[in-house]
């Protein structure tokens, strides 16, 4: 009888778990910009959130809005990006960063 209702309980618990999500944070550099793209793990787009660029020293550069198609753009002239940049997205209830690297930034410009 007491398994019977761990199995009941498990079933009704178990989907809640399935459900679970986090959020994915992508950044890409093209010598102009950096594109951010957010989404969470089950592929939904994160359609508000706010992105907040900190320098290599963890410096806040600046905070932007997500677009409701989960990007942001950060043009690389509005920023000191010389010792890298960190990208955190927060969307009130979940979180997640990306790093950019100076090498990153140099590859792409061709430097």
């Amino acid at each position: 009888m007491i398994r019977a209702f761990a199995l009941a309980g498990l079933a009704i618990v178990a989907p809640f778990g399935a459900a679970a999500h986090q959020l994915v944070v992508f950044a890409s550099v093209d010598c102009e910009a950096v594109t951010v793209e957010a989404k969470f793990s089950n592929g939904r787009v994160t359609q508000q959130g706010d992105v907040r660029v900190l320098d290599g020293e963890n410096n806040l550069l600046t905070t932007l809005q997500l677009e409701t198609d989960g990007t942001a753009l950060v043009p690389l002239d509005s920023v000191d990006h010389s010792g890298g940049l960190l990208i955190e997205v927060d969307t009130g209830s979940h979180d997640n960063y990306w790093i950019v690297t100076p090498e990153d930034i140099a590859r792409k410009c061709g430097s």
